[in-house]
Formats: structure tokens, sequence, C-alpha cells
């Protein structure tokens, strides 16, 4: 566990420690996506993780895809994470936002154009949203034209702009977890037969020209990306990724980005395929066995030692563990996480767990 523990340059920060918190939804923003005062409290007692990820966080309107979750595409957006990040720093801490467009997983309930969510195909989830009044189902998307992908590609950077704006250290691209991004690479969800669709080298073409313009635009420094390689959420089934990562990685290598964030679903062999491709800093979501999850420090670090990853990131150990860094130093012990409040509500279950001198 030693080497956790160890400093690490990643872009041009330098990080105390290889411990990550990881992105987590809390639903906790309002319905213009404004982030709540309590977050900076929230956010800013976890300032000893080597870095703090930010809460999905949506680049558009229409990239929306849960009640409740904040976005960087207004101006009191900005204003509302910066009291975010001037907390983190003024605490010690390093932050990144994390940037999605929901693409296919939204709802016309979620926008106030009313219109249709969108995706690379129209193809449909097969999952329901909660709306607060009860459950939907998430409708075909509108299959996204060339005009879409300029504008989409362009809010993605202008969210990165705005996240340096309201004072985050740097950007993660969120190209995972079922998203508008992970859409265009997945064969289940993208049927296109344009140059963004078919064989694994148009698939990956969208979501490299995003992280290259924002990039760009940022900095590559200042740019992560995360990846979840077989992960079945959001209605996900990817018959070929263990082709289309590694060719991902490879394709991004001219790019000097701080880092590849790898959600591991019991899919070692391509976190391999894809270190094997990436010379940059990776940092490892581990995942390695069935009976892996959540995450904990010990695979983490066993990942570590064994050069598959730099750093390791950990979710729900950080709910409920602001101190976490300290207890594992110690060897616990661990507050437990209440699921109950995850989603929603007020400081119960997000400012209220103990540290270890409470």
């Amino acid at each position: 566990m030693d080497k956790l523990f160890t400093g690490l340059t990643l872009g041009k920060l330098d990080l105390p420690n290889r411990l990550v918190m990881g992105p987590m939804t809390r639903s906790r923003a309002n319905d213009a996506g404004e982030m709540p005062a309590l977050a900076a409290e929230y956010y800013s007692q976890r300032a000893s993780a080597g870095l703090i990820i930010s809460e999905a966080t949506q680049v558009s309107a229409l990239g929306k895809g849960y009640i409740s979750t904040p976005g960087l595409h207004t101006g009191e957006q900005v204003a509302a994470w910066r009291t975010v990040t001037d907390a983190v720093h003024a605490a010690g801490g390093r932050m990144f936002a994390q940037l999605v467009h929901c693409g296919r997983i939204g709802h016309p309930s979620l926008y106030e154009s009313g219109e249709a969510p969108i995706g690379p195909s129209a193809i449909a989830s097969g999952e329901r949203l909660f709306t607060g009044a009860g459950m939907v189902d998430h409708p075909v998307p509108r299959e996204m034209t060339p005009a879409d992908l300029e504008r989409t590609l362009g809010e993605f950077v202008e969210a990165a702009r705005n996240a340096i704006d309201a004072g985050f250290d740097g950007v993660e691209v969120h190209a995972a977890n079922g998203f508008l991004l992970h859409q265009f690479l997945s064969d289940n969800t993208n049927r296109r037969t344009d140059a963004y669709g078919g064989p694994v080298e148009n698939r990956i073409r969208f979501v490299v020209e995003v992280i290259e313009a924002v990039a760009a635009a940022v900095g590559p420094e200042k740019v992560g990306v995360r990846l979840s390689p077989g992960i079945t959420f959001n209605g996900m089934a990817e018959s070929d990724a263990a082709a289309v990562y590694p060719a991902l990685a490879r394709a991004l290598r001219s790019t000097p980005l701080a880092y590849l964030h790898v959600l591991e679903m019991v899919t070692r062999d391509i976190t391999r395929a894809i270190r094997g491709e990436w010379r940059g800093t990776l940092l490892l979501c581990a995942h390695p066995t069935p009976e892996s999850f959540p995450s904990t420090p010990e695979t983490g670090a066993a990942a570590v030692e064994e050069g598959i990853a730099d750093a390791v990131v950990l979710a729900t150990a950080w709910l409920a563990n602001p101190d976490l860094p300290e207890r594992i130093r110690q060897g616990g012990p661990y507050n437990e996480a209440d699921s109950t409040t995850f989603y929603g509500g007020d400081h119960r279950g997000y400012t209220d767990y103990p540290t270890l001198g409470a």
C-alpha cells in the first residue's frame, strides 16, 4: 500500500498521493443545473485526495440525462461551481470536472424545448428514467446529423473552457457508462453508415475529434478521458471491446493528455491492452474479478504495484470517508455508506460523515 502514498505528476499537477476520488452523481443540483452551497463543503472535506473528479456535469441542456444534475453551460452554473473549486483549493486539493453528454439517455421532459434526445443512431436504450413523478421509458433518440456532430463538439469545447473559468484544474471527458461518446464506440448503439459508423476506426472517430478539440482549447495537460470497456450499464453491449479500446488509446497517443481513466468491469485483459498502447498516466478503478465490486484500496494497490495503473480511483469509499487516505494509512476503521442518501436530499449522507478525529 505504500506506493499509494507516493507523489505523481499528472499533466502539470503534482499529486501528493495516488488516491483519486472518482466521479459520483449525487443529484443535489437545482432545476437550473446549479450546484448547492453545500457542495463546497462536501468536496472540500475530501481534498486530501490526490485528485478529485467531479460528478458528471452536462455540457448542454440537451446533454442532460437525469434530474437534479449539474451543468457547465450557463454563467450561473459556472459561478456555482466556482464556490466549490475555491473551497477545494483552499483546503489544498485539486479537482477536474467530468464533462458529459448523455445522448440517448435522456427524455423530452428534461428539456425546455421538449425535443427528443439525440444519439449516433435511432436506437432506444431499453432503460427507464426517474422523473420525480415516476418512471418513464427512454424514447428512441434522433440520429445525429453532421450539424449535430459539429454543434455537440463545440458544446464540449465551450463547457471545458467554462470549467477552467470555474476554477477547475482540468476536465475529464466522459466516454463511458453508456453516454453519448460511449454510444459512438459501441456496435450495439452505433449503426451509422457514414464516416462515424461501421469499422472500429470510424466508431472511435467522433470521440477522438471531441478529445482533440477540448485539448486544443484548454491544453492537453488539463484533459483526461474516462472509458468503461465491456460495461452493460444503460443498455450497452459491446461485441468487440477488445479491439475498440486499444485502438482508441493508440489514436490518442499523439495528444499528451493528463490521463486515461479506465473503469474496469472484469476486463483485465483489455486494461492490459490499453496500458500497452497508452504511454501516459493511467488511472484505474480496479475490478479484476466478479467479487471485486466495489473497488478497494487493496485491489487498486495491487494494480499499481503490477504497473498496470499509476493511480487508484475509488468511489463509494469516498462517500462515507472524507478522510479516506488517512484511514487507509491506519488500516481503518471505515464508515459504511448509507445507500438511501446517495441521490438527492440534504446534508445527511453528504457532509455529515465523521472523520477519524471526530
